[in-house]
């Protein structure tokens, strides 16, 4: 199972930087490309903040700084806990690897850029979703994987029958 998680987070770092490279040899900054019209599109933004947008209009001195501290230590806290799950939590272990593959992407573009590189906009009329990239998606799947698991849990899919 450990080296399936393994496989999983190295794949998405992988997919996140490569199509992250796609997106910065091929769009400027602000510009979009339609892939379905009227709802989704390729659209380049850099995210200076955390997560959503959040802090994105915000200046202080080494914010960039900042975030890759606390970027860091979440990962390395999501890592101890995917280390610490039992073998029979495969979905918490499944999500895990998301979590993990996604935030090591969204850190090297931090650390390597200053920003996180967003490219897919979907959006209906004038509403748009928050701009979002290959990393963030397996982040959100792996959450979801997680409640997943807590929910079958709290449901007693894992407990042991009862031999009354």
């Amino acid at each position: 199972m450990r080296r399936l998680e393994l496989i999983i987070a190295v794949v998405v770092v992988v997919l996140d930087q490569w199509t992250k490279a796609l997106v910065r040899g091929r769009l400027e900054l602000h510009e979009s490309l339609d892939v379905f019209a009227g709802w989704l599109s390729l659209t380049r933004v850099h995210n200076t903040g955390a997560a959503f947008g959040m802090l994105n209009s915000v200046d202080f001195p080494f914010k960039t700084l900042v975030l890759m501290v606390v970027a860091g230590t979440a990962l390395a806290g999501v890592a101890w806990y995917a280390a610490s799950l039992p073998e029979e939590q495969k979905l918490a272990r499944l999500g895990l690897a998301g979590v993990l593959g996604g935030a090591i992407g969204n850190l090297i573009d931090r650390a390597t850029a200053g920003y996180v590189l967003d490219f897919v906009d979907a959006y209906w009329g004038a509403w748009h979703f928050w701009a979002f990239n290959i990393a963030d998606a397996a982040i959100s799947v792996g959450v979801v994987f997680l409640l997943l698991d807590v929910v079958l849990d709290v449901l007693g899919y894992r407990r042991a029958p009862n031999p009354a």
